[in-house]
């Protein structure tokens, strides 16, 4: 392996004709411009310099590496300079994959004030629900995930990922505006034990038929869908009423619809997950501030 210090100065050696005046070109001593180049021959295990009378001359194996010095000195600046804006960030790549009302949340807060602060951090934006998504991130598919996971739920984290958690979102109950229950501040489960459904995910709708049976129905599924818009949709044509995330409230796109918190209460913890290793890479730890400053500005957090 050659050393790039040793590089540099041979370069300067070649440019300057001898030892002494790539020393003063430097700022090294003569002694000390020798000792690197005998190192450096000591590395590639042959003379690269040969002397001609009073004049130094480059042997074979000099004017090969004559040839790749430059192009290795620029290569490592152009690396440094690399790492520098990826250390400093001024650049970097971070993927987030995130479930869908994540991404419409928690996901365009942060990354407006990354944008506004670090615009040469560029973040790509996949989407995918748990546990899927935690898969993707142990593959090496994307930096952060945001996963959610519910309390009658058991889920088995890698070891190698490391949680952050960011809020705990309330669960809520969508009916159509002109619902009898609608009047109400919040609603229990059990009163809707006659209504018709529309269920969501399937981590989702795991945890809806948990929370039905431990108040003693069996829920009426009449539509199943992963997309928040559709269900709404369904919600507002008087098809079913849903229970979905309190993220879900906050891009409610119908005014045939309203949010009626459940009574008890009932949670879901939503948490980043990153590799433990890359904690410490400046760009992810950065989205993950941003993520936390914009899971902390919602409440329940």
């Amino acid at each position: 392996m050659f050393d790039s210090r040793h590089i540099k100065t041979f370069h300067a050696v070649v440019a300057a004709g001898s030892y002494s005046a790539a020393a003063r070109a430097l700022g090294y001593t003569q002694p000390a411009i020798t000792q690197q180049m005998k190192a450096l021959e000591r590395s590639v295990g042959t003379p690269l310099f040969t002397r001609v009378g009073r004049r130094m001359r480059l042997t074979e194996a000099g004017e090969a590496l004559a040839r790749h010095a430059e192009t290795i000195l620029d290569t490592l600046t152009v690396a440094q300079q690399q790492m520098s804006s990826l250390t400093r960030l001024r650049a970097g790549r971070v993927r987030v994959c995130a479930f869908p009302s994540a991404g419409a949340t928690l996901v365009p807060e942060a990354l407006a004030r990354l944008a506004a602060d670090h615009p040469g951090v560029r973040v790509e934006l996949l989407e995918g629900e748990p546990p899927d998504s935690l898969r993707r991130l142990v593959r090496g598919e994307c930096d952060i995930t945001l996963a959610f996971t519910y309390p009658g739920l058991h889920d088995e984290v890698p070891d190698e990922l490391a949680e952050i958690p960011l809020l705990e979102d309330q669960l809520t109950v969508l009916l159509p505006a002109g619902h009898p229950l609608a009047r109400r501040r919040a609603v229990g489960l059990a009163d809707l034990a006659d209504e018709r459904w529309i269920a969501g995910c399937l981590r989702c709708r795991t945890n809806f038929l948990h929370e039905c049976a431990e108040v003693g129905f069996a829920p009426d599924i009449a539509f199943t869908t992963d997309d928040n818009l559709v269900v709404q949709s369904l919600v507002a044509e008087g098809l079913g009423v849903a229970m979905m995330p309190g993220l879900v409230l906050s891009f409610l796109r119908h005014d045939r619809i309203t949010g009626r918190a459940l009574d008890p209460a009932s949670r879901r913890r939503v948490s980043a997950y990153v590799l433990r290793d890359h904690l410490r890479v400046p760009a992810t730890a950065l989205v993950l501030d941003e993520l936390k400053a914009a899971a902390a500005r919602r409440v329940g957090c």
